[in-house]
C-alpha cells in the first residue's frame, strides 16, 4: 500500500502545472520585438537597428538543412566567444542567459552530446526549430 501511495504522489506531482513560460511565450517576450512574431526579422524594433535582425525561419536552410541547435542556444545565451563590436558586426543581440536560468535538462543540440541545459533555453530553441521553413 505504501508503494502505491508514493506512486500516486509522484504521478500527481508530475501533473502539477508550473508558471514557467513555454518557448513560444519566451519568444514573444524576448525575441518578437526584433525578429517579428513569425521570426522573419521584421519586428517593430527592427527598424531602429543598424543591422536587420536575422530571419530565424531560415536557420536550418543556411546550415545545410540541419537546425543548428547548439549554435542557436549559444547565441541566445550570449556565449558566442565574441566580444560585442570585435568581429561580430557589433550585434545588438542581448544576452538572455540570466533571464533563462533554471531547471536543467539533458539536451543534445545535434552534436551527439547530451549537456545539462536550462529547460527554458531548450524550449526556446525548440520553438525556433518549429519556425523553420515558414
Amino acid at each position: 500500500m505504501r508503494n502505491l501511495t508514493i506512486l500516486a504522489f509522484v504521478t500527481l506531482a508530475a501533473c502539477v502545472e508550473t508558471d514557467e513560460p513555454t518557448g513560444a511565450e519566451d519568444y514573444a517576450t524576448f525575441c518578437a520585438a526584433c525578429h517579428g512574431p513569425s521570426g522573419k526579422g521584421d519586428g517593430p524594433a527592427a527598424a531602429g537597428l543598424d543591422k536587420r535582425p536575422a530571419d530565424l525561419t531560415r536557420l536550418s536552410m543556411r546550415n545545410g538543412g540541419v537546425f543548428p541547435g547548439t549554435t542557436v542556444m549559444a547565441k541566445i545565451w550570449g556565449y558566442t566567444g565574441l566580444t560585442p563590436g570585435a568581429g561580430d558586426g557589433g550585434s545588438p543581440m542581448p544576452q538572455f542567459g540570466p533571464l533563462l536560468q533554471g531547471e536543467l535538462v539533458p539536451y543534445d543540440g545535434s552534436d551527439g552530446i547530451a549537456t545539462p541545459t536550462p529547460v527554458r533555453l531548450v524550449q526556446l530553441a525548440e520553438h525556433l526549430r518549429s519556425l523553420q521553413g515558414r
